[in-house]
């Protein structure tokens, strides 16, 4: 695929009992996306209609298959995985929502590895119904991440003013101290800095880095892996030609608006960074899996038991998660062909001087 292509964008149904299809129904019944996109829902079509009628005045239209070669760029397309009756209760946390969401997830990863799609939006599963021998992870990212065999990778949550980066993910907080780590930070700050350039055509990403404890150590007073561990990992980030920054204190970076300065900013724990980025992204945030050779997006919210099959479900975030999703392959397609013409920007005079200087040598 080229960027001027529509990209094909994997959707698949999370929890089959939480506001996932509903969102996915809402969303695709504005017809405008198939202008941007060609979604494939990994799903059945007895379930998708399920939510399609707790929906009212919905436009949502369809075309299901089991051939990837049938689809068509023009049409919303679910791709059966499935052809069982499920019994389906919104709201309810069971083993049939757990097991329908993996194996939507499972087939959407098949596609994904077989290139019949170009990127992947994931609704919300919930992480203690999902639990079996065959998946056996905290959440989406990890299990992303060994299915792609990828070395280390970012939860980045974006939003139009702000992106934010964990070093550690779904660990109880008496675990986040051990793994805090210099190699982890240097790490997640390097795929930061190659998301930033090739996933968002920022040429000199500028990254700030929180510190772990409050008024992030006062010195040492408080704690001292500021000093010891987060500071020196950052002073190594830069002799890398990264420009990280830090560490600052988490609670006046926010409040004071300095995220505005950074293209990125790197947080030490879930809710370090996930608290200020809800409170301030609106319900249109997007999470996003860097340090893959795919893309993968999701919305920032989970699963939403309490108001699924009730048609309430705002979908704000699994709107901006398509987007973003297409933008991002778009961007990549357009970072690989400056990287193979990097004259490809440049005006034909400067190219044909260059030439003729090539030549005279």
């Amino acid at each position: 695929m080229t960027h001027k292509q529509k990209p094909v964008i994997g959707i698949t149904s999370g929890d089959l009992n939480g506001i996932g299809l509903e969102l996915i129904v809402k969303t695709f019944a504005d017809a405008r996306l198939l202008d941007i996109c060609t979604p494939v829902i990994f799903a059945n079509n007895k379930a998708v209609n399920f939510y399609r009628k707790t929906i009212s005045e919905s436009n949502f239209s369809f075309f299901h298959t089991r051939e990837f070669e049938k689809i068509n760029p023009k049409q919303v397309t679910i791709f059966n995985c499935w052809e069982e009756e499920v019994n389906i209760t919104p709201g309810t946390l069971n083993e049939t929502g757990g097991r329908y969401a993996v194996t939507s997830l499972e087939m959407a990863i098949n596609a994904l590895k077989e290139k019949k799609i170009d990127g992947l939006v994931t609704a919300p599963i919930h992480k203690t119904n999902v639990q079996s021998e065959q998946f056996s992870y905290t959440g989406h990212t990890p299990y992303l991440k060994a299915s792609f065999n990828a070395k280390d990778v970012v939860m980045m949550m974006c939003a139009e003013n702000m992106r934010v980066a964990l070093v550690t993910e779904h660990v109880p907080i008496s675990e986040v101290a051990k793994q805090i780590t210099a190699e982890a930070i240097l790490s997640k700050l390097a795929i930061i800095h190659s998301s930033l350039q090739q996933d968002f055509g920022i040429s000199k990403p500028r990254i700030a880095v929180l510190g772990l404890n409050p008024h992030a150590g006062d010195e040492g007073l408080v704690g001292n892996e500021e000093q010891t561990i987060i500071a020196p990992a950052v002073k190594q980030a830069r002799n890398r030609n990264i420009l990280a920054f830090g560490p600052y204190s988490a609670d006046a970076f926010f409040a004071r608006g300095q995220y505005e300065k950074f293209d990125a900013v790197l947080a030490m724990y879930h809710d370090q960074g996930l608290i200020p980025f809800k409170s301030l992204a609106q319900g249109e945030g997007v999470n996003y899996t860097a340090g893959l050779e795919i893309v993968r997006t999701s919305p920032d919210h989970g699963v939403a038991f309490d108001i699924a099959g009730k048609g309430r479900a705002d979908g704000g975030s699994f709107l901006q998660a398509v987007y973003t999703c297409a933008d991002i392959i778009g961007q990549r397609a357009e970072y690989g062909e400056q990287r193979a013409n990097p004259l490809r920007k440049v005006s034909p005079e400067v190219v044909s001087r260059l030439e003729d200087e090539k030549i005279e040598e």
